[in-house]
């Protein structure tokens, strides 16, 4: 039995649904995932999110590829098996293994803003003055330093309202 990796495009914002309906075929998948802070009504929030937006990987036996293959195609939530004219898109066993040990080595949270990032405030009483972002103050405030009266100053500032400066 020979098995290869593959590549499946998801149905939009399904790649969950996808493997886990893969998965209770007992296919091998792999989503690889990482962790990332989202606005979300107003609140920074935590949520996972795919590396590669509606995209997977699933290992298939190649050598009885019709029987295999066929039930993936009306799995929920994936659109469609990726190919490269009429060939499957093989994906190699090193670069799956670099996924997973990069997943598993940046189990940190990307952050929105990083401390020290250059930041407009685009709303509020201070709307269109820049400023440095210090932290995320709990979930519904972060704190901004800007110059008043020529003096810096901390205020806090809905994350909503924040735009980062490149």
């Amino acid at each position: 039995m020979a098995l290869s990796w593959y590549l499946i495009h998801s149905k939009p914002r399904q790649e969950q649904i996808a493997l886990e309906n893969l998965e209770r075929q007992l296919y091998p998948c792999h989503l690889p995932i990482f962790r990332a802070e989202k606005i979300r009504r107003g609140e920074l929030s935590v949520s996972e999110e795919p590396l590669f937006p509606r995209y997977l990987f699933v290992q298939l036996d190649t050598d009885s590829q019709s029987r295999s293959w066929a039930p993936i195609h009306s799995t929920r939530g994936v659109a469609r098996l990726v190919r490269f004219g009429s060939e499957p898109a093989r994906v190699s066993e090193e670069l799956i293994a670099q996924l997973r040990e990069g997943q598993a080595r940046s189990a940190s949270v990307q952050r929105l803003f990083e401390p020290e990032q250059a930041v407009r405030i685009a709303r509020g009483p201070f709307a269109g003055v820049e400023g440095i972002f210090q932290m995320a103050d709990g979930r519904r405030r972060a704190m901004v330093l800007i110059e008043m009266l020529s003096r810096p100053v901390s205020v806090p500032v809905d994350p909503a309202a924040l735009i980062a400066l490149t």
